[in-house]
């Protein structure tokens, strides 16, 4: 990618294309494709359900510090926020003491710690973090959703799948509309913008790797 492309074109459009590959890698992993194929039972869910916790943690637990950074700060919306809803969704599957119980996946402790570190030490890698996964919550996350709903029996938009009701969010598809207009509007040169995209690829990767170790736990046996 040269600078004359990332200058001509929206970063909303180059970061969306430039990931594409790896966000289709990410969805088509074998577990989420078990998993919403209902080939997996709950406890599977309930465990990728404790992953996303550890994730989210680092991710929320930095937004704090950096509301205020002009960089990251506009992308730093509480509406957005997922970590009471996903200690919600765990008290249901998992019983009121499921924090005595949570363990982190290698995979998600290395995910975890990256985006924790972008958190401290670089708001634009955040922001690649911040793209990825809330982004795609408003949008797949809504199938995994209806999936776990049918196959499992939760209440419609209740606990068990809260995580992925964004209830102050009334119009997701004008959200994401703004989210985008926020991208490319950001505080970047060409160069800085180059490398939050390679840190979305980053992201993705880092979430496949998460399937991958969460497939090989719940492997179905041929």
């Amino acid at each position: 990618m040269n600078s004359s492309s990332t200058s001509s074109t929206p970063f909303s459009t180059l970061i969306r294309t430039a990931s594409h590959e790896q966000h289709m890698e990410a969805e088509t992993s074998t577990f989420m494709s078990d998993l919403l194929g209902g080939r997996l039972g709950v406890d599977a869910y309930a465990r990728y359900t404790e992953q996303l916790w550890f994730v989210y943690e680092a991710l929320e637990s930095g937004a704090r510090d950096l509301s205020d950074d002009p960089v990251a700060g506009p992308f730093i919306q509480p509406e957005l926020m997922r970590l009471a809803s996903l200690e919600r969704d765990l008290a249901h599957l998992r019983g009121a003491d499921w924090r005595n119980g949570v363990t982190a996946l290698p995979a998600t402790r290395e995910y975890a710690a990256r985006v924790a570190e972008c958190a401290r030490t670089w708001p634009g890698g955040y922001i690649a973090h911040h793209y990825t996964r809330y982004l795609g919550d408003l949008s797949g996350g809504q199938i995994i959703r209806g999936k776990a709903e049918k196959t499992w029996g939760f209440t419609r938009k209740g606990d068990g799948v809260r995580f992925y009701v964004f209830e102050d969010i009334g119009n997701p598809a004008a959200f994401k509309r703004g989210y985008r207009e926020l991208l490319d509007g950001v505080l970047a040169d060409d160069l800085e913008k180059q490398r939050i995209i390679a840190e979305c690829r980053r992201a993705f990767a880092l979430n496949t790797g998460l399937f991958q170790a969460l497939g090989e736990e719940f492997r179905i046996s041929a």
